[in-house]
C-alpha cells in the first residue's frame, strides 16, 4: 500500500504537469523552430521562436501554419504523438502580406495593397524588387495571374475571407502564396515573436513590431 502511494505521490504532479503543458502548447503559446533562408535577414535558419496562438493576425504579422493541404508539396504527418502534440504536419514561418478582401499586385517593382504601394522596409530594395518577381511569369503579376498555376481559386481577384496571402521576407528563394494561392485560418498555428537573446534591434523591430 506504502508503495503504491508512494508512486502515486510523484506520477500525479507529472501528469498534471504533462497536461498543464498540453494545454498551454494548445491553447496559449508553443515553440517552434526556424528551418531554412526564407525569411532571412529577420529570422535565421534554426533560430528559436514563439508563435502565440492567441495574437491578433494583421497585414506584415509573422505567422507559423501548417502548410500540410495548402502547399501540395509540403508532407503530412499523422502519427499519433504529432497529432497529440499538436505538431502534425510541415510547418511554414512566412509574414502576411494580404488580409482577407484585399487585392494584392506587384508593378514596377512595388507590392500593392487595394491598388496603393505598401511600406516593406523589413527587407532590401532587392528583394522587395527583383526577388518579389514570379519566376513562371516574369514581371507584373496579381492574383488572378498567380492563380492560374494554382491548384486551388483559380480566377481569383481578392483574398478570400478567413484566408491570407503570404510571403517569406527572403522573396528570391521562398515557397510562398506566390507558388501555392492562400493560408486558410484554420491552418494558423499563432503570430511569431522572437527571444531579445538572439536578435538584433533590428530583427526585434521587423518581426515583433509588425505583428
Amino acid at each position: 500500500m506504502k508503495t503504491f502511494k508512494s508512486i502515486f505521490s510523484w506520477i500525479i504532479p507529472i501528469v498534471i504537469g504533462l497536461a498543464i503543458a498540453l494545454l498551454i502548447r494548445q491553447f496559449v503559446f508553443t515553440m517552434a523552430r526556424v528551418d531554412g533562408p526564407s525569411m532571412e535577414p529577420n529570422l535565421v535558419n534554426n533560430e528559436r521562436i514563439i508563435a502565440w496562438r492567441q495574437a491578433k493576425i494583421k497585414r506584415n504579422s509573422v505567422i507559423v501554419f501548417n502548410a500540410s493541404g495548402v502547399d501540395p508539396d509540403a508532407a503530412a504527418n499523422t502519427s499519433f504523438t504529432k497529432r497529440i502534440l499538436g505538431t502534425a504536419g510541415t510547418d511554414y514561418v512566412k509574414r502576411v502580406v494580404g488580409m482577407p478582401g484585399d487585392t494584392v499586385a506587384f508593378q514596377n517593382g512595388k507590392i500593392l495593397i487595394n491598388g496603393k504601394v505598401v511600406d516593406q522596409g523589413y527587407i532590401s530594395k532587392t528583394e522587395q524588387r527583383k526577388g518579389t518577381e514570379y519566376e513562371a511569369q516574369p514581371g507584373n503579376w496579381d492574383l488572378k495571374s498567380l492563380s492560374t498555376n494554382w491548384s486551388k481559386d483559380n480566377g481569383v481577384m481578392k483574398v478570400p475571407q478567413g484566408k491570407y496571402f503570404v510571403l517569406g521576407d527572403h522573396r528570391s528563394v521562398s515557397n510562398d502564396s506566390r507558388y501555392w494561392g492562400f493560408v486558410p485560418q484554420d491552418k494558423v498555428i499563432g503570430v511569431v515573436k522572437t527571444f531579445p537573446w538572439s536578435t538584433t534591434k533590428q530583427q526585434r523591430e521587423n518581426v515583433n513590431d509588425r505583428s
